[in-house]
C-alpha cells in the first residue's frame, strides 16, 4: 500500500512589476543661479533638476534660506568640478543690526544679548582692519560643522552643549558701505570656510554693542558672479532663458590654467596616466586639459607633467 501524500501545489509566482526606466537625461554643465530668499539650497537644486529633467545635479556652497544670491549648480560631469568652485573666493553684501546678538548670528535665532550702545561710522571703520587677512574665526553654533560626526546645527536644535574650535580663515576685503543709527551695510570677500555671520557677531562684540546679520546676499563664488545670475522664478516660463542658462562644464574651471592637448594626449589622460607637457612656458600648478574644445580632465602640472585628479566622461 502506498501511503505517500501528494506534494502540495506551490503557489503561482507573482510576476514582478517591470521597473520603470528613468526618463531623465544626461545634462552636463553649470547654471549660475540667483537664489531667492525663502528657498533652501537643496530645494533650489531640486527645482532645476526637475526643470532640466537632469539625472544628476549638485551645488557649490550652501546658502541659508534667509540669504539670496549666487548659488552655482552643477549638472552631470560638471559635479566633478564642484570642489574647485567651492575653493574659490566668495563675496558678500550684508546688513548688520547693532544692539542685539542672536543664537544663530542672524535674524532667525532668539536674541541672547542686548546693548544700548550704537557704534559711529568712524568706530566701525576703525575696527574693520582687525578682521582682514589671515584670522582665527569660531564658526556659528548653528552651522554645518561636524562635532563627533554630528552637524552642529542638529546638536544646537537638540539643546546639546558643545564647543566649536576656532580655525584660520582668510578675509581679503571688508568694507563699510553705509551706516545708519541701528544698522550698517558691509561687503566682504573671503576664502573657503569663512562665515559672514561670525564676522558680524565678532565685529559687534569688538565694538561693544553686539550685532547679527539681518540681510545677506552672496555676490560671487569663484568664477560665478551675481551680475550674470539667473533668477529661479523666471526659468519655468522663459524657454529662451532656459536655453541660455546652461553654461558649459568648463565654466567651473575658468580660474585654472587651460592646457590644450591632442587626441593622443587625451587618450593618455583618459587611461589615468601622467602626460608630458611640452614647451618651456608650461604653467605649474592647477590646470585643466581640453582636446579640440572638449574638457578631458583637471589636475595639476608638476615637474613638466600634467597629472589628472578627475577625468571627464563627455563626448567631444
Amino acid at each position: 500500500m502506498d501511503d505517500r501524500r501528494p506534494a502540495p501545489e506551490r503557489p503561482a509566482r507573482r510576476a514582478r512589476p517591470a521597473q520603470k526606466r528613468s526618463t531623465r537625461i544626461e545634462v552636463n554643465g553649470w547654471i549660475n543661479l540667483d537664489k531667492p530668499v525663502g528657498v533652501t539650497s537643496t530645494q533650489a537644486v531640486g527645482r532645476l533638476k526637475f526643470l532640466f529633467n537632469a539625472r544628476k545635479a549638485g551645488h557649490a556652497g550652501t546658502l541659508d534660506p534667509l540669504a539670496s544670491g549666487v548659488l552655482p549648480v552643477a549638472f552631470g560631469e560638471a559635479t566633478k568640478t564642484v570642489p574647485i568652485v567651492q575653493d574659490g573666493a566668495k563675496a558678500y553684501r550684508f546688513r548688520v543690526r547693532w544692539g542685539e546678538e542672536s543664537a544663530t548670528d542672524d535674524a532667525e535665532g532668539a536674541i541672547v544679548a542686548r546693548s544700548d550702545r550704537r557704534p559711529s561710522p568712524a568706530e566701525i571703520e576703525a575696527a574693520l582692519p582687525r578682521f582682514v587677512g589671515l584670522i582665527e574665526q569660531t564658526p556659528p553654533t548653528f552651522s554645518a560643522i561636524k562635532i563627533d560626526g554630528a552637524r552642529a546645527y542638529d546638536l544646537a536644535r537638540e539643546g546639546e552643549t558643545f564647543e566649536i574650535a576656532a580655525r584660520p580663515i582668510h578675509v581679503y576685503r571688508l568694507a563699510l558701505v553705509e551706516a545708519g543709527d541701528d544698522t550698517a551695510v558691509l561687503e566682504a570677500e573671503c576664502g573657503k570656510g569663512a562665515y559672514v555671520r561670525a564676522i558680524a557677531r565678532d565685529l559687534g562684540r569688538a565694538l561693544g554693542c553686539y550685532g547679527h546679520v539681518i540681510e545677506l546676499r552672496r555676490t560671487r563664488v569663484g568664477p560665478f558672479s551675481a551680475d550674470t545670475g539667473i533668477p529661479l522664478d523666471r526659468l519655468p516660463d522663459d524657454t529662451d532663458l532656459m536655453a541660455r542658462a546652461m553654461l558649459p562644464l568648463q565654466a567651473g574651471l575658468s580660474e585654472l590654467a587651460a592646457l590644450p592637448v591632442d587626441r593622443n594626449g587625451a587618450a593618455t589622460l583618459r587611461r589615468g596616466q601622467a602626460l608630458l607637457v611640452r614647451g618651456a612656458t608650461a604653467p605649474e600648478g592647477p590646470a585643466w586639459a581640453s582636446c579640440f574644445g572638449a574638457p578631458i580632465a583637471f589636475g595639476a602640472i608638476e615637474g613638466g607633467y600634467f597629472v589628472s585628479t578627475r577625468v571627464f566622461n563627455v563626448k567631444g
